[in-house]
């Protein structure tokens, strides 16, 4: 998939024009001209994202420009704060004009007052320079009133204003980019599992991505369209990187090797970053044989292909690809063992086997092998899961918009135990039994994405910029 892109944030610092020319002759200078020295330093450490600008905000004027200016950058974000004690008629303003957009409405305490009396003129503008925690209160009145959606708060010293902007930035990048991307769904949901069905207008409405609809038809040309080399040299390059079974049926292999490669390409085709597969569609097994088990293909990291039809979970592992930089799991918890509070995960059919601390091994889809289809028991790429931190989320549909469910859990060294299944073993912090009672209770599917590291922060301020049901556990 594309990398999550640079966030670009507004960058909305407003003042009080009653105090703009005070200080003149000070130790210090002009009032704004500290004003304008705190707002670089500012900017500087914003050097996770793309700022846009429009000067320190001060007048009705200035106020409406900014919003010019944010609009036409198309800003994913405003980062917003009072730099001092302040009239608050810029930030209603803003309030009102501003098109919807995620606000960070921002206080940053100071090491130190930078000032121990108010007893000269410097000290003393260097004390009203010093009173945005008036300013804030003042505006957060109004933020209140106005009730804005997609608006967060946050109050700290510096590092750990900081830390919250740079986690909101994230989730508002994602949150634009989700609007211009498309998935892609083949043929069909899985209409055994109705409780992963997604409205596609909702999917859009809510969340983003349009969806398009692609035929097994057109799968069949694409693997007819593509060059036997193409397929051999691909053959070859998983053969040399993974080990495998000593049984290896080659005219199997290249079948399931050029019909993965027909489905990134089919994705690529019609524009899309996903691509839900329903992989145990009777009309896919039939007339393609087999359910393909090399996505991604070597050299190809631009589409990301899920199993069973579940656009939601679809969603999930582009989320937490997104927002972590990393390759990422499907994957359903099969059974707890509770001696040691751990239990079992995977998925059979398609699988993101390069992700990163796991293995994988070229091995017989079991699962089909005894079936009457034309490629049964192709091989696929057997992947186990690595050990290490992982975040664990869900999404599904929720009446007319969508729910999130996110843990963190640590992965366990383990070796292959489940043929024809990429699996592996995981342990939370909270009993496995409480911890799936209450997924349960906030009313999930079988269906997760799992990716390295603590998401949580992340996944929660993007619920929050989204409107989405969130759980976290």
């Amino acid at each position: 998939m594309k990398a999550l892109k640079k966030a670009v944030i507004g960058l909305l610092l407003i003042s009080t024009p009653r105090f703009r020319d005070l200080g003149e002759g000070t130790e210090q200078g002009y009032f704004r001209e500290r004003k304008e020295q705190a707002a670089d330093k500012l900017r500087q450490r914003l050097d996770f994202a793309e700022t846009v600008f429009p000067g320190v905000v001060y007048t009705r004027q200035e106020v409406k420009n900014a919003i010019r200016e944010f609009t036409a950058a198309q800003v994913d974000m405003v980062f917003a704060m009072f730099l001092s004690w302040s009239d608050d008629y810029a930030w209603i303003r803003f309030l009102r004009d501003m098109p919807p957009v995620p606000v960070l409405f921002a206080c940053i305490a100071e090491d130190t007052p930078g000032f121990s009396d108010s007893f000269t003129e410097d000290r003393f503008v260097e004390f009203l320079s010093k009173g945005g925690l008036v300013g804030s209160l003042e505006g957060s009145g109004s933020i209140a009133r106005f009730g804005r959606p997609m608006t967060g708060i946050v109050t700290g010293e510096l590092d750990q204003v900081l830390a919250k902007a740079k986690s909101f930035a994230l989730c508002a990048a994602a949150r634009s980019q989700l609007k211009d991307t498309v998935f892609a769904l083949l043929p069909s949901y899985n209409e055994v599992m109705w409780a992963t069905y997604v409205d596609p207008y909702s999917l859009f409405m809510n969340a983003g991505p349009e969806l398009r609809f692609l035929s097994v038809s057109s799968l069949e040309d694409e693997i007819a369209a593509i060059p036997a080399e193409t397929v051999e040299s691909a053959a070859a390059r998983l053969l040399a990187s993974y080990p495998h079974d000593d049984d290896l049926q080659m005219d199997k292999m290249y079948a399931s090797i050029a019909a993965s490669l027909a489905l990134e390409s089919l994705a690529r085709k019609a524009g899309a970053e996903l691509l839900v597969l329903n992989d145990v569609d009777v009309s896919l097994l039939t007339r393609i044989g087999l359910r393909p088990g090399f996505c991604p293909c070597p050299g190809a990291d631009d589409v990301m292909v899920v199993p069973e039809g579940d656009i939601g979970c679809g969603l999930a592992c582009w989320l937490l690809g997104k927002l972590s930089g990393a390759r990422v799991n499907f994957i359903e918890p099969f059974y707890i063992h509770p001696q040691d509070n751990t239990f079992a995960v995977g998925h059979a059919g398609p699988q993101d086997y390069t992700v990163p601390n796991g293995k994988t091994r070229i091995s017989l889809d079991t699962r089909f092998a005894k079936s009457s289809y034309k490629y049964a028991g192709a091989p696929f790429a057997w992947h186990l899961i690595g050990p290490g931190q992982k975040t664990m989320l869900h999404i599904s549909q929720s009446g007319g918009s969508f729910k999130m469910a996110a843990t963190v859990v640590e992965a366990l060294e383990c070796d292959y135990f489940l043929a024809g299944y990429s699996h592996g073993i995981l342990r939370s912090d909270l009993p496995a039994g409480q911890l799936f009672e209450r997924l349960m209770r906030f009313g999930v599917t079988q269906h997760y994405a799992l990716a390295g590291g603590d998401w949580r922060r992340e996944l929660a301020a993007f619920a929050g910029l989204m409107g989405f049901e969130y759980l976290e556990l």
